[in-house]
C-alpha cells in the first residue's frame, strides 16, 4: 500500500522521537570510577547513557549514534574536554556539552562556556546536582525541537500547492521565484490553466519587500472592456452612465504593492495601449478624469496563451509584450512532472480528509499507478478535485482505483501496466532505490556520515535515521569495497 505520512502524525511522532533519543547521554572520562559513578546517577533517573574513555572514542561514537548531550571531564590526556567540545560543536552544533571539572580548573571551565559549552559541574557533586543540570539541558533541547518542528509545519502549511514536489521542473521554478522576489522586475507567468500561476504571483509578492503592502488581483477575462478599464484605472463621477461617484482603480489600491493581472492575453487593444503607458511612465488617468496619477506598483501578469504567437498574429502589442516579459516564469504542466504526483496526492489527502471528516489512511498502488498514467489536462487543480472526490466516495480507509473517475481508471494503454503480474509497488521501488543510492554515497565517502550528508545535501540527522531504517551496515560496506 502507498502509505500517507500525515503531517500531524509526523509532527507528533517527531517530538516523541526526539524526547526519547535526547535522554541518551554520552559520558566521557578517562577515569573508569568516574564513569561508573556518573552512570549510576543517570540510571537512577532512568536516563540511558554510553561511555567513552577518551576524546577520540567519544567522536567515533558520535559518528555512529548522534548524542544530543555530552558530559565530558575537562582534564583528559591527548584531547581535553575543551578540545573535544570544540570538535563536537564544529560537526554537531546542536549537541549540548556539560564540562565536569575540579575546583582548581574553574577558570578553564568558564572558558569552555565562552567557546560553546552549555555549563559546567564542579567535582565532587551530589546526584541531584548532576541530574538537575542534565534536565535543564533536556528542557532546552525539547523547546528547540518543538520550535523547529512547529516552524517546519507552518512552512509546509504556507507552501502553495503548485510548489509541492521534488522534480527538477518545479525546483527550477521555485529557485527562480526566490531570485526575483526582492526585485521590482515586471514578471510574466505563462502556463496552462490549473498549473498554479496565481499561487506563484502570490508567493513572489509575499517574499518581496512589498509584502506588507497590498496584493491586488484582477481577472482580465472576467470583465468586458468598458468595465475592465474602470476596474484598472478608476473613474470620475459622471464619466459614464451609472458612474454616480468617483471610484479608485486597482492601480491606486495596489500603490506600493503588487498588481496581478490574470489572463492578460484577453485584454483589448485599447487597454493594451493604456497599460503600456503605465509601465513606461508609471502614471495614468482615471476614466473621464484630467488629473494624472502617479503609481508605484509592481506588475505581475499571467496567461495561458502563447503571447509571442499572439504578437506574431497581430492580436497583442509587441511593445507591451516586451514590457511585460522582463522576467518570464514558465509553469510546467502536471504531465511533465508526473513524479510529483504521489507527493501531491499525499498533500491533498492530508488537506481534505480533515475537511471531509473521513479517516483515510492510504492510497492503493493501483490507484497511484492510474493517477500517474493519466495526462491531467486540468493540471494540479484537476488532481486536487479528483482527490477530494475520492475521499468523499471512498468506502474504506484506503482509496482504491474504483474511487477514481472513469476517465482516469480507463485511460487507454495503461490497464496492462496496472494489472501486470510483475509490477513492483511504488513504495518498494522508491525504498530500494534510496537504499542503493545511500550505500553508494557512503562508499564514496569511506563511510563518513558527515561528508556523505554534505555531498547528497541531506541533514546529517536525517541521514542517520535513514541508515537505521534501511539497516545499512557501514563497516560491511567499506570492507566489501
Amino acid at each position: 500500500m502507498f502509505s500517507i505520512n500525515f503531517c500531524r502524525i509526523y509532527y507528533n511522532s517527531r517530538i516523541i522521537y526526539h524526547l526519547a533519543h535526547m535522554r541518551k547521554i554520552l559520558i566521557v572520562d578517562d577515569n573508569l570510577e568516574n564513569l561508573d559513578l556518573m552512570g549510576h546517577m543517570l540510571e537512577s533517573d532512568d536516563i540511558e547513557y554510553e561511555t567513552a574513555t577518551s576524546g577520540m572514542e567519544a567522536l567515533a561514537k558520535m559518528e555512529v549514534d548522534h548524542f544530543q548531550i555530552v558530559l565530558s571531564d575537562l582534564m583528559m590526556p591527548h584531547m581535553d574536554g575543551i578540545e573535544l567540545m570544540e570538535k563536537i560543536k564544529a560537526t554537531w552544533p546542536d549537541t549540548e556539552v556539560i564540562i565536569v571539572t575540579a575546583h582548581g580548573s574553574v577558570k578553564s571551565a568558564v572558558e569552555a562556556i565562552k567557546k560553546g559549552a552549555y555549563s559546567y559541574i564542579l567535582k565532587p557533586f551530589e546526584p541531584d546536582d548532576l541530574l538537575n543540570e542534565v534536565k535543564k539541558v533536556m528542557n532546552l533541547i525539547n523547546m528547540k525541537k518543538e520550535n523547529l518542528a512547529l516552524k517546519e509545519e507552518l512552512a509546509r502549511v504556507r507552501q502553495p500547492d503548485a510548489f509541492i514536489g521534488n522534480t527538477p521542473q518545479i525546483k527550477a521554478v521555485f529557485e527562480l521565484i526566490k531570485t526575483v522576489s526582492n526585485t521590482n522586475a515586471t514578471i510574466l507567468i505563462q502556463g496552462e490553466s490549473g498549473t498554479g500561476k496565481e499561487l506563484v504571483a502570490n508567493a513572489i509578492h509575499h517574499a518581496s519587500d512589498r509584502k506588507n503592502a497590498p496584493f491586488v488581483k484582477v481577472a482580465c477575462a472576467a470583465l468586458p472592456e468598458s468595465l475592465l478599464e474602470s476596474e484598472l484605472f478608476g473613474h470620475e463621477k459622471g464619466s459614464f452612465t451609472g458612474a454616480i461617484a468617483q471610484r479608485k482603480g486597482r492601480f491606486e489600491y495596489a500603490d506600493g504593492g503588487t498588481l496581478f493581472l490574470d489572463e492578460i492575453g484577453e485584454i483589448s487593444p485599447s487597454i493594451q495601449v493604456k497599460l503600456l503607458r503605465v509601465l513606461q511612465e508609471r502614471e495614468f488617468d482615471r476614466v473621464g478624469g484630467t488629473k494624472t496619477i502617479k503609481t508605484d506598483v509592481r506588475l505581475i501578469s499571467a496567461t495561458n496563451k502563447d503571447l509571442a504567437l499572439e504578437v506574431k498574429e497581430g492580436r497583442f502589442r509587441e511593445d507591451l509584450f516586451y514590457r511585460l516579459n522582463v522576467i518570464a516564469i514558465k509553469m510546467p504542466p502536471l504531465r511533465d512532472r508526473k513524479d510529483d504526483i504521489p507527493t501531491l496526492v499525499e498533500y491533498f489527502l492530508e488537506k481534505y480528509k480533515f475537511e471531509v471528516k473521513k479517516n483515510i489512511s492510504s492510497v492503493s498502488d493501483k490507484a497511484i499507478a492510474a493517477l500517474m498514467g493519466y495526462n491531467w489536462p486540468g493540471n494540479i487543480r484537476e488532481l486536487q478535485n479528483v482527490i477530494e472526490r475520492a475521499i468523499v466516495l471512498a468506502k474504506t480507509t484506503v482509496i482504491d482505483i474504483g474511487d477514481l473517475p472513469d476517465n482516469i481508471r480507463h485511460e487507454p494503454g495503461k490497464q496492462m501496466a496496472i494489472e501486470g503480474e510483475q509490477i513492483v509497488a511504488l513504495k518498494e521501488a522508491k525504498q530500494s532505490f534510496e537504499k542503493e543510492y545511500l550505500e553508494k554515497a557512503l562508499i564514496l565517502n569511506k563511510g563518513n556520515i558527515s561528508k556523505t550528508a554534505e555531498m547528497i545535501q541531506l541533514a546529517r540527522k536525517n541521514l542517520q535515521d535513514k541508515i537505521k531504517t534501511y539497516e545499512i551496515r557501514i563497516s560491511s560496506l567499506i570492507d566489501k569495497n
